[in-house]
């Protein structure tokens, strides 16, 4: 495909994705339709996708429309790319370019791809740093792996990711995390992946896995496991029995497969109050997201302020039922992928004003500009019976 063809598919699956669609799908779908297109062109174009989600609204005022098209040519333009050399009309190109597609002057909101409602609300909770984190959500994520230390050391997996072509470098959040900087699309297909040596985890969930007070023979709970990624970091820091629970029992299904793959045990319950209580409870709960939005940039966009509030709601509630599960001076570990402060601190503030018996012993943001994405834990120590 020529650089034009791929505009052109790029502003196809955009519009899907702009009609409702999730981006993976659209993509999938475009994908199994193009069998023309190799596995180059597959790629260059979901970058060109997730590149125009995640600067939706800058690269819409530099295209003059916040149709895909408008979209997909701003961020030409942002490249610093003519657009007439490649919005051509000509062949699979896109049309060539009218008035219609004059850039316009953005607004703040704009400029930094913010949603207006929640711009007064992260301008509060980033303070000095706002302008910053913001620019640095416009762009792509690193990759970042978790070395597996129940198996191997930071060294050894770093050497067997280069020998399978796999370049990367250790990273300052944490003492398991490597940074990888250069074919990362091999990785899945690696030996020290397939061995279970090394997993795909952001550096902040990293770090924020190393701030629990873990020691062998603890009681574990991660309560809201997903994937399992967190979980499977508490399984290789120390040895006891470790629990695995999910609202969505379906969204743990791939995690007994890699507990094995990665040489751990992991016990996944439907009903974690029945094996409680719990020396370390996590609660890596819903929220917004907007501290990965570099990962998900249609996540942005589709949060409301009354998903928000919801979200609040549903935290608080997680909170309070995960508390009773805790042990005489264990240790109940709030965390979320949020840089707000309604999902963070505020959260923090309210659990130990409905807790008396409960303090706040740790407390961190984990910020963009750091590196990796915005994280927020707090540790809560609950005193005595």
């Amino acid at each position: 495909m020529t650089p034009s063809a791929r505009l052109s598919a790029a502003i196809e699956v955009l519009e899907r994705i702009l009609g409702g669609m999730p981006a993976e799908q659209a993509l999938t779908n475009w994908g199994r339709a193009s069998r023309f297109a190799g596995s180059g062109d597959r790629n260059a174009v979901r970058d060109l996708v997730y590149d125009a989600l995640r600067c939706k609204r800058s690269h819409a005022a530099m295209g003059g429309s916040a149709t895909a098209r408008g979209i997909i040519l701003g961020g030409v333009r942002d490249r610093g790319i003519a657009p007439d050399s490649l919005f051509t009309g000509e062949g699979h190109a896109p049309a060539a370019l009218t008035a219609a597609d004059t850039a316009k002057e953005p607004s703040l909101a704009e400029a930094l791809d913010c949603p207006d409602w929640l711009l007064p609300r992260l301008q509060a909770a980033l303070g000095a740093d706002f302008t910053a984190v913001m620019q640095a959500l416009r762009h792509r994520a690193p990759v970042f792996l978790r070395v597996n230390t129940a198996k191997t050391t930071l060294a050894k997996a770093q050497a067997a990711l280069a020998e399978a072509g796999v370049q990367s470098k250790p990273h300052a959040l944490a003492k398991t995390a490597l940074e990888v900087t250069e074919n990362a699309r091999k990785i899945q297909t690696s030996q020290p992946y397939l061995d279970g040596l090394v997993e795909l985890q952001d550096a902040a969930s990293q770090a924020v896995v190393e701030a629990l007070p873990l020691v062998n023979g603890q009681k574990m709970l991660d309560y809201c496991a997903g994937g399992g990624g967190k979980t499977l970091a508490m399984a290789a820091r120390v040895t006891g029995p470790l629990f695995a629970h999910d609202a969505d029992p379906r969204r743990m299904r791939d995690l007994p497969d890699r507990a094995k793959r990665a040489g751990v045990a992991v016990t996944v319950l439907e009903n974690a109050a029945k094996s409680a209580p719990y020396d370390v409870i996590l609660t890596d709960v819903p929220c917004s997201g907007s501290g990965s939005w570099r990962r998900d940039p249609q996540g942005k966009w589709a949060l409301s302020e009354q998903r928000l509030a919801e979200l609040v709601q549903i935290q608080a509630g997680i909170l309070d039922k995960t508390a009773p599960m805790l042990a005489a001076n264990g240790v109940l570990a709030y965390a979320t992928c949020s840089m707000l402060t309604e999902e963070n601190e505020a959260q923090i503030q309210g659990f130990l004003a409905r807790n008396s018996q409960f303090s706040c012993s740790f407390m961190r943001r984990f910020s963009p500009l750091e590196g990796a994405d915005g994280f927020f834990v707090a540790l809560l120590a609950r005193q005595g019976g």
